[in-house]
C-alpha cells in the first residue's frame, strides 16, 4: 500500500529511559476509516509509543507523519489541535460539573455582555445535544458527570475526541470497566466513527474483543514491532505466541496443590446495606483456591470487603480455626491473618509517587519501626523488599523505582508482596489479573497456586470464566447478592457457571 493511503505513519521511533530501551525503531502505519489494534504484554512499549504520538514523550529518534506531513508535538494540546485524541484507560472527568462543562473544558463558547465575556451556556448546550445526536448517544448535557454509568463516561470521552475534529482516536483499554452490554454499545459507536473515516487505535488485552472489532492488529514485544496482521488471519493462539514469543497452549499452570483441613467458615453473612449480599455461607480449606464467579451486580466485591472489615455486616458469623472472630476494621482483619488485594489497583492499591519498596512495606510498616527513636529500619525493609522482588520475579530496575513506572503485571506483584509480608493465612484476591496481559497472567496464576501449595488459602474473585476454571479448586457462584451454587473446579464448565450466575435462587454450601 502506498504511503499516501495512510492517515498516520509511525516511522522508526525509538525511546530510551535510564537502563531501559522502551522503544526500538518501531514502525506502524494506520489507515483512515479503520480500527487498528495494538497488542503486547505489559511493558512491551504500547503506552510509551502512544505517549510519543500524543506529545507526552519526546522520541529520541524517528518521525511521525500525519496525512503526509511530518509532525512533532511538544505537548498534548498540539496533538489535539492536529487531530489526534487519546482516551486514557483511567477516566478522570470532573464529577461535580455537568456533562457539557466536561465536554468543552478549556474551549467554552464565549458571548459578550457589554465589556464582559461570559460562557455561552445556550450554545454549549445546543452544540452538546447536536454532537450526542450525531453519535447516537443518549446523554443529557446538563446532568452531573457523577451520575453517569461507566459506559456513558466512556461515551463522553469519545464525544470529546470527536468534538476536537479528531482524525485519529487512541483508545487505551476502553472496555476494562464495562459490562458485556456496554461493550456492545461502545462497539456500535466505534463502527460509526470508522464509517465516517476516523482511524481508531485500539489498545486492549482482551483478544476476543480485538478479533471482533479490529481490521488490523499490530503486535509489540520488548519494545519492538513484531508485525502487523489482518485481524481475519489471526487466532487467539497465534496472537498469544506473537505477544510472548513462546507457545502458551497451556494457559494455566498445573493445579497440584492439595487442600487440607477446614480453616474458615462464613455462616449466613448479610450486609448492613440494603440491596447487597444476603445469607451467604461458605467454607474454605487450608491450601484451597476458592473462586467466586458472578455477573456485574452479584455483590462479590461487597462480600469480600465486608469479610475484611471494610464494610459493615448486619448479621452472620465468621469462624477461623473453629473460633468465631470479629472483623470490623482492616486492622482487625490483619491480626486474624487475612489479606486483601483490591480490584482497583490504581485507585485503592498502589501509591504511584512512592517507590516499589515503600509500596511493599506499607501494610506492615510497624514491623520496621523500632527503638530507640521510633525510626524505620531501612536496612531490614530493603532486605525484605529485595527478597520479595526475587521471589515474585518483579521486573524493576531497583527497589527505589517509582511503582508508577512498572507495568501493570509488576505492580500487581508488588501488591501481592505487600500482603505476603504480613504473613497471612487467607489471601483474598479481587480480580487479580484485571488489565494484565497473558504472559503476566500466567505468572500471577503460578504465584496463586504456589501459595496454595505452601498452605495459604486463597479466595479469588474473577469475571473471566476460563480463569476461574483454570485456577480454582472450587467455584462459588453468586447472583444479586445470593450464593446460587458451588462447582468442582476440575469438572465445572463455563455453561454451568453462567447458568448459576443468572439464577436468583439461594443455595447452601
Amino acid at each position: 500500500m502506498a504511503d499516501g493511503d495512510y492517515v498516520l505513519q509511525i516511522k522508526e521511533i525509538s525511546k530510551d529511559f535510564p537502563g531501559v530501551k522502551a522503544l526500538d525503531r518501531v514502525s506502524i502505519n494506520i489507515r483512515s476509516g479503520s480500527v487498528h489494534a495494538l497488542m503486547g504484554e505489559n511493558g512491551a512499549g504500547k503506552s510509551t509509543l502512544m505517549k510519543c504520538l500524543f506529545g507526552i514523550y519526546d522520541p529520541d529518534s524517528g518521525e511521525i507523519i500525519l496525512e503526509g506531513r511530518p509532525v512533532h508535538f511538544s505537548n498534548s494540546r498540539q496533538a489535539l489541535d492536529a487531530g489526534i485524541s487519546m482516551i486514557h484507560q483511567e477516566l478522570l472527568p470532573i464529577p461535580l460539573r455537568s456533562v457539557m462543562d466536561n465536554l468543552w473544558l478549556g474551549r467554552f463558547p464565549i458571548r459578550r455582555a457589554g465589556p464582559f465575556k461570559l460562557v455561552d451556556q445556550k450554545k454549549m448546550y445546543e452544540d452538546s445535544a447536536a454532537l450526542f445526536r450525531d453519535l447516537n448517544m443518549d446523554i443529557d448535557p446538563k446532568i452531573w458527570v457523577r451520575e453517569l454509568s461507566a459506559s456513558k463516561m466512556q461515551s463522553l470521552e469519545i464525544a470529546r475526541a470527536v468534538s476536537n475534529k479528531a482524525r485519529v482516536i487512541i483508545m487505551d483499554e476502553p472496555t476494562s470497566s464495562l459490562t458485556e452490554h456496554e461493550v456492545s454499545l461502545l462497539f456500535d459507536i466505534i463502527r460509526r466513527l470508522r464509517s465516517q473515516g476516523v482511524a481508531i487505535i485500539y489498545i486492549s488485552h482482551k483478544i476476543e474483543e480485538i478479533l471482533a472489532i479490529s481490521d488490523e492488529v499490530s503486535i509489540m514485544r520488548d519494545g519492538r514491532h513484531v508485525g502487523t496482521f489482518s485481524a481475519g488471519e489471526l487466532t487467539t493462539d497465534a496472537i498469544i505466541k506473537y505477544m510472548v514469543g513462546r507457545d502458551l497452549s497451556h494457559r494455566f499452570p498445573p493445579k497440584d496443590n492439595v487442600p487440607g483441613e477446614l480453616l474458615m467458615e462464613v455462616k449466613n453473612l448479610s450486609s448492613a446495606r440494603a440491596r447487597s449480599f444476603r445469607d451467604v455461607s461458605f467454607t474454605l480449606r487450608r491450601g484451597e483456591v476458592l473462586g467466586i464467579g458472578g455477573l456485574v451486580g452479584a455483590q462479590r466485591t461487597e462480600l469480600v470487603e465486608s469479610i475484611f472489615g471494610l464494610r459493615p455486616i448486619a448479621e452472620g458469623r465468621i469462624l477461623i480455626n473453629s473460633e468465631e472472630v470479629t472483623v470490623k476494621t482492616p486492622g482487625q482483619a490483619k491480626t486474624r491473618k487475612l489479606a486483601l488485594v483490591t480490584e482497583e489497583r490504581r485507585a485503592t492499591g498502589i501509591i504511584p509517587m512512592c517507590s516499589v519498596k515503600d509500596n511493599m512495606l506499607l501494610a506492615n510498616i510497624g514491623r520496621y519501626v523500632g527503638p530507640p527513636l521510633g525510626l524505620i529500619n531501612e536496612k531490614k525493609g530493603e532486605q525484605d523488599a529485595l527478597e520479595k522482588i526475587r521471589a515474585l520475579n518483579v521486573k524493576t530496575p531497583s527497589s527505589k523505582t517509582l511503582i508508577r513506572d512498572l507495568s501493570g503485571g509488576n505492580q500487581q506483584k508488588v501488591l501481592f508482596a505487600r500482603w505476603l509480608l504480613t504473613e497471612p493465612d487467607i489471601l483474598i484476591l479481587d480480580e487479580p489479573t484485571r488489565g494484565i496481559d497473558v504472559g503476566a497472567k500466567y505468572e500471577i496464576y503460578s504465584i496463586i497456586i504456589d501459595l496454595a501449595k505452601q498452605g495459604k488459602s486463597i479466595v479469588m474473585i474473577s469475571s473471566e470464566m476460563p480463569e476461574l476454571l483454570g485456577v480454582s479448586d472450587r467455584i462459588m457462584v453468586m447472583c444479586e447478592g445470593r450464593v446460587t451454587g458451588f462447582l468442582d473446579g476440575k469438572t465445572a464448565t463455563q455453561e454451568e457457571i453462567m447458568r448459576l450466575a443468572a439464577r436468583f435462587e439461594s443455595v447452601r454450601n
